[in-house]
């Protein structure tokens, strides 16, 4: 899900206790992460080598385009049991899929995941959030973030968010306007390209996708 992180989402990570690896490491794989990285590549680019074979998978949209040129879609399912099952998936606007997300909630992993042969620092901490889809202009939906408290003030649950709250924190101006919106639970998240990268599986960005438009912001 986040792969460069703006200025914008630092701040949305402050806010939501989202946590970062100290030590960075280089975004190429060592010889004991390869075989995951070959791996999920020849598996994901078989199986969901479109938006609309992620979409008949059950992953949903639910970002603009970000810094990265990444298009999010998430399954809503935030415990990756195994290398086959990614919690998100990530496409360019012209469809290319770009990469995945894995994810284990923190409620039940203290601390980063040891799975996949993956060194534990990669995993980065995300904070509990909510995302949602709004109607937008001639068939468009727009896409945004809040946090807890946003949601705190209008007495919403960031655990179980509805269109009700949404409208109270003057998100959406009626409930017929969300088309959707779900919990983004506490979780240890771990990117990987799954398009050839020079700079390595597991860098923030991939030199050969560059961003079309602009990017969407969230709502804190």
């Amino acid at each position: 899900m986040k792969r460069l992180i703006s200025s914008l989402l630092v701040s949305f990570a402050l806010l939501t206790g989202a946590a970062f690896a100290q030590d960075k490491l280089s975004g190429k794989p060592t010889a004991a992460e390869m075989p995951f990285v070959q791996a999920v590549a020849a598996d994901l680019n078989a199986r969901f080598p479109t938006p609309d074979a992620a979409r008949k998978a059950g992953y949903l949209r639910y970002t603009d385009e970000d810094e990265t040129g990444a298009i999010s879609y998430a399954n809503r399912h935030w415990t990756s049991s195994d290398a086959q099952h990614p919690s998100q998936l990530w496409y360019d606007v012209k469809g290319r899929l770009l990469g995945a997300d894995f994810s284990v909630l923190q409620a039940d992993s203290l601390m980063a995941p040891h799975l996949f042969d993956v060194d534990p620092r990669r995993w980065q901490k995300f904070g509990a959030h909510v995302h949602y889809g709004l109607r937008g202009p001639n068939g468009t939906t727009i896409y945004g973030a809040t946090g807890a408290k946003a949601m705190a003030k209008v007495s919403g649950s960031v655990a179980h968010p509805d269109a009700s709250a949404l409208v109270a924190a003057g998100i959406a101006k009626s409930v017929k306007d969300v088309r959707f919106v779900f919990p983004f639970p506490a979780i240890w998240d771990l990117t990987i390209w799954v398009l050839p990268n020079r700079d390595g599986a597991f860098a923030d960005a991939n030199p050969e996708v560059k961003p079309a438009g602009k990017t969407g912001g969230m709502s804190m």
